[in-house]
């Protein structure tokens, strides 16, 4: 995303049409789905994860990697544009939430506990993402 791509405003009623019931939990309402219940926690194919909300391109396949979570885990954003974080005090703690910096959809979290080189977990739900294979 650059800045002069225009963000993706969609009425309550458009994006009930558009996502399931699980992805509008999720991207809309902030939800989380259940751990190891996704379908991109333990998928290994070559390619690109993008917003199920907008189609943005958000991780390469190459930067997942087993966190041991349940939910998919990536140690790098394709592009830190794509990507829009907001302190979440929710739940009686402080964690890193991270959105879709095109259509604001909750994807999930971001964590200090990852691998090399950049030391992040991207903790993010399966309900937000769409996969396109390489």
């Amino acid at each position: 995303m650059t800045a002069d791509t225009p963000k993706i405003c969609k009425t309550d009623a458009e994006w009930r049409d558009q996502l399931d019931p699980v992805q509008y939990a999720v991207c809309r309402c902030s939800g989380t789905e259940r751990p190891f219940t996704g379908k991109y926690w333990d998928h290994h194919e070559d390619g690109v994860y993008r917003c199920v909300g907008c189609g943005a391109a958000l991780f390469d396949s190459t930067t997942k990697f087993d966190s041991g979570s349940g939910w998919p885990s990536y140690f790098e954003p394709m592009s830190n544009a794509a990507l829009r974080t907001i302190e979440d005090t929710s739940h009686g703690m402080r964690r890193i939430e991270v959105r879709c910096a095109q259509c604001d959809s909750h994807l999930g979290h971001v964590f200090p506990d990852g691998p090399r080189p950049t030391g992040l977990r991207y903790c993010i739900n399966s309900a937000s993402l769409d996969f396109e294979k390489r």
